[in-house]
């Protein structure tokens, strides 16, 4: 749906005074891919490092780093919960082996041979 691009046009619509107007560049839109998070804490920070670990490559490079205060972390926690429980609903059980390791399966183990 397009909207006219007037000056005035946001101001024919209502604004909500606690909104956020949030900018998404396109060099964060594109996203970067992680299959471990490895997180620390302190007194007054939570430390969240995304990882890309790649089979048979034993160094491994952190993607991204976020430092959250212990209040955002617990609603970081809650919304994630809550998203999961929608992602199930929708989706169906997300399966997980009992004894996953604490890396992704078959990552650190034996190199493959071609």
């Amino acid at each position: 749906m397009n909207q006219p691009n007037h000056p005035d046009a946001d101001a024919a619509q209502p604004q909500d005074p606690n909104a956020i107007n949030i900018e998404l560049s396109e060099d964060i839109a594109e996203g970067e891919y992680a299959n471990l998070a490895m997180i620390a804490h302190s007194s007054s920070e939570f430390v969240i490092d995304f990882i890309r670990l790649m089979p048979g490559v034993p160094k491994a490079r952190v993607k991204a780093r976020i430092i959250l205060t212990p209040e955002h972390a617990k609603r970081l926690q809650a919304a994630l919960a809550e998203n999961l429980e929608r992602y199930e609903q929708a989706n169906g059980p997300i399966k997980q082996q009992n004894d996953s390791p604490m890396y992704p399966m078959g990552f650190g183990g034996k190199i493959g041979e071609a």
